[in-house]
């Protein structure tokens, strides 16, 4: 199993985005302010668009929560998210759409085998910021436990708020079997790669409160 690329669907997705700049999507629905990446996934501009907020300030070296923000095409079945930017010993945020809902899963390999569930993160759908139409759907939750891990032994690596941090994706055209649970088994990704995240553009100095009103 390996990972790849994302996508700003903003032509393609009416009522998808309302203020952005380059690299910042202000989010009518939820209303955060996300640091964005567009990720390519084919050759013909189809692409994934991956957009993250963070607290602002975040204390140097502390944990910290994140909202992610998943735009991808009908095509996609799943899209995965490595926090740490591999497969492997580091959080894993899997997200796809069941019908209206958005579902999430928080995985983590120590080989390159099917993840299993992780324990030392958890993720919470928010609603106002699950949507789809014709070509796109759209997931986004806050993880907690995503953004400071346990890579092996005793080591653990904290992302850096105020930077770019590595990350990468992986990608399915085919659905989990089982698209209405968190828990479903998932097929071998299609795709994947890796983009660097602008962390430093995606603080939100209302970020709990904004929380607050999502949950």
């Amino acid at each position: 199993m390996r990972w790849n690329l994302g996508l700003t669907c903003a032509a393609a997705l009416s009522g998808f985005v309302s203020e952005a700049s380059a690299d910042v999507y202000r989010d009518p629905d939820t209303g955060f302010s996300f640091s964005q990446k567009d990720v390519a996934i084919t050759t013909n501009n189809n692409h994934i668009t991956f957009r993250i907020a963070i607290p602002s300030p975040v204390p140097a070296n502390q944990p910290y929560d994140a909202v992610i923000q998943i735009v991808a095409p009908n095509t996609a079945g799943w899209v995965g998210v490595a926090w740490g930017g591999s497969m492997t010993n580091n959080p894993l945020l899997i997200g796809w759409t069941n019908g209206a809902n958005g579902v999430v899963s928080v995985r983590r390999a120590t080989a390159h085998t099917a993840p299993t569930a992780y324990s030392g993160a958890t993720a919470q759908v928010f609603k106002k910021g699950v949507k789809s139409n014709g070509t796109h759907w759209q997931v986004t939750a806050k993880c907690t436990g995503c953004t400071s891990f346990v890579t092996t032994g005793s080591n653990t690596k904290t992302l850096n708020p105020a930077g770019s941090n590595r990350l990468a994706f992986a990608y399915s055209r085919t659905k989990p079997s089982q698209p209405g649970s968190d828990s479903s088994p998932i097929n071998v990704h299609d795709l994947f790669n890796y983009w660097d995240h602008d962390f430093a553009a995606a603080g939100n100095a209302q970020f709990d409160d904004l929380v607050k009103g999502n949950l």
